[in-house]
C-alpha cells in the first residue's frame, strides 16, 4: 500500500466511523422524542381522552398515519430535501409516541424501566457483533422478511384463538426476530457506508444517517414491545 491509496484508506474508514457514530445519535434522537411524547401525552389528560377515549378510530388513525410516513421515507428519501427527511423523521418519532402513551398507561415504572435496560442491552450487543464479526449476514434478509409476514399473522390469529401461553410464545418469538434484524441491518448499514466511502456529498450523508436510523429504531422499539409483553405487568 503506497501512501496515497493509505490515505484514502484511512480518510473512508473516518467517514465510515462518523455516519456510524451519526446513525446512532439520530436514532438516540428518535427514540428521546418518543419517549418524551408518550410521557407527555400519558398524563395530559386531554390528549389521553383525545387518542385513547373516543373509540379505537384515533388511535388507528395514527397507526396508518405512521405506517404511510415510514414507507415514504424508506422509498423516497434519498430524493428528499435534508429538511424534509429530518422533519419526516421527527413526525414519525412523535406520533409514534402518541401511541406508545398506552405503555405509560397500561405498564408499572419497574416493568418500562427492566423492559428498557433489557432491550438496550441485548441491543448494543448485537450491534457490536454485526459490526465486529467477519461472518456475512446478507444472507438472513430473506428468511427475516418471511419471518415478520409470519409473525403478522401470527398477531392477527393471536387476536381470536391465542390464550396467555400463546402470547408468550409469540412475544417470545419477536423478541428472537428483531434481535436478529438488528444484527442483520447494523451490518447492512455498515456495508452501505462502506461503498459510500468518502465521496458521500453533506445531504446524502445526512440522508443516509437518517435511514440507517430508522432502521434501527423500528427494531428497537419493537424488541422493547415484545419485552415488555412478556415482563408486563398490567396496571
Amino acid at each position: 500500500m503506497n501512501q496515497e491509496t493509505g490515505f484514502l484508506a484511512a480518510g473512508a474508514q473516518a467517514r465510515y466511523r462518523t455516519i456510524l457514530k451519526n446513525v446512532y445519535l439520530w436514532m438516540t434522537a428518535g427514540l428521546a422524542l418518543t419517549a418524551t411524547v408518550a410521557w407527555w401525552a400519558a398524563t395530559t389528560p386531554a390528549v389521553t381522552r383525545a387518542i385513547f377515549g373516543n373509540g379505537p378510530l384515533p388511535f388507528f388513525m395514527i397507526i396508518i398515519a405512521e405506517f404511510v410516513l415510514v414507507i415514504a421515507l424508506s422509498r423516497n428519501i434519498m430524493r428528499m430535501s435534508v429538511g424534509a427527511a429530518t422533519g419526516g423523521f421527527a413526525l414519525y418519532s412523535a406520533l409514534n409516541g402518541l401511541t406508545m402513551a398506552s405503555v405509560f398507561l397500561a405498564y408499572t415504572g419497574t416493568v418500562i424501566f427492566q423492559a428498557f435496560a433489557v432491550s438496550a442491552g441485548m441491543f448494543a450487543v448485537m450491534s457490536l457483533w454485526a459490526v465486529t464479526t467477519k461472518r456475512d449476514l446478507s444472507g438472513w434478509g430473506h428468511y427475516l422478511f418471511m419471518g415478520l409476514i409470519g409473525l403478522i399473522i401470527a398477531g392477527v390469529v393471536g387476536i381470536f384463538l391465542g390464550g396467555e401461553t400463546y402470547q408468550l410464545l409469540y412475544s417470545a418469538i419477536g423478541v428472537v426476530l428483531f434481535t436478529a434484524l438488528t444484527a442483520y441491518d447494523t451490518q447492512m448499514i455498515k456495508k452501505l457506508s462502506d461503498s459510500a466511502g468518502g465521496d458521500v456529498g453533506e445531504a446524502d450523508y445526512v440522508r443516509l444517517s437518517i435511514l440507517g436510523a430508522l432502521k434501527l429504531y423500528l427494531d428497537f422499539i419493537n424488541m422493547f414491545l415484545f419485552l415488555l409483553r412478556i415482563f408486563g405487568r398490567r396496571r
